[in-house]
C-alpha cells in the first residue's frame, strides 16, 4: 500500500506536528504580550483551543518520531480513527476561534477605537496572532 504524504508515522507528518506546535506556542506568546487580549471571549476561546492543540500536536510528534527513527508503527483501525477525529475536531474548533478572534481584532480597531484610525500600529499586536 502507498503512503499517503502527511500519513501518520511519515517523516512529513513529523515536520507537520513539529510546524503545528511551533505556531501555536508563538501565537499564545503573542497574545500574552498584549493584556487587553483576555477582555474579549473569543480570544480566551482561542488560548484554551491553542493549549489543546500544543499537548496534542507533542503527543502525535512523538508518536511520528518514533515511528520516523524506528519504522515501527502499529496501524490499527481505532487508533487512526481516533487520530483522524481529534485531528478533525481540533482544526474545525481552531479554525472557528481564530476567526472570531480575528472578526474581533479588525472590528475592534477600525469601529471602536478612533486611535487605530491615526496610527496603524496600535493594532498590528491585535491582528498577529488571528
Amino acid at each position: 500500500m502507498d503512503e499517503v504524504p502527511g500519513a501518520l508515522g511519515s517523516s512529513a507528518s513529523l515536520a507537520l506536528r513539529f510546524g503545528q506546535t511551533i505556531f501555536s506556542s508563538a501565537s499564545i506568546l503573542f497574545m500574552s504580550f498584549h493584556v487587553e487580549f483576555y477582555s474579549y471571549t473569543s480570544f480566551c476561546y482561542l488560548v484554551t483551543v491553542m493549549g489543546l492543540v500544543i499537548p496534542w500536536s507533542m503527543a502525535l510528534g512523538l508518536v511520528d518520531g518514533y515511528a520516523v527513527f524506528f519504522k515501527n508503527l502499529p496501524r490499527r483501525p481505532r487508533v487512526m480513527l481516533f487520530v483522524i477525529a481529534g485531528d478533525w475536531v481540533l482544526a474545525c474548533t481552531f479554525l472557528f476561534s481564530s476567526i472570531t478572534g480575528s472578526g474581533i481584532s479588525f472590528t475592534s480597531c477600525s469601529l471602536l477605537n478612533s486611535k487605530c484610525y491615526r496610527t496603524l500600529d496600535a493594532c498590528q499586536p491585535a491582528k498577529l496572532p488571528s
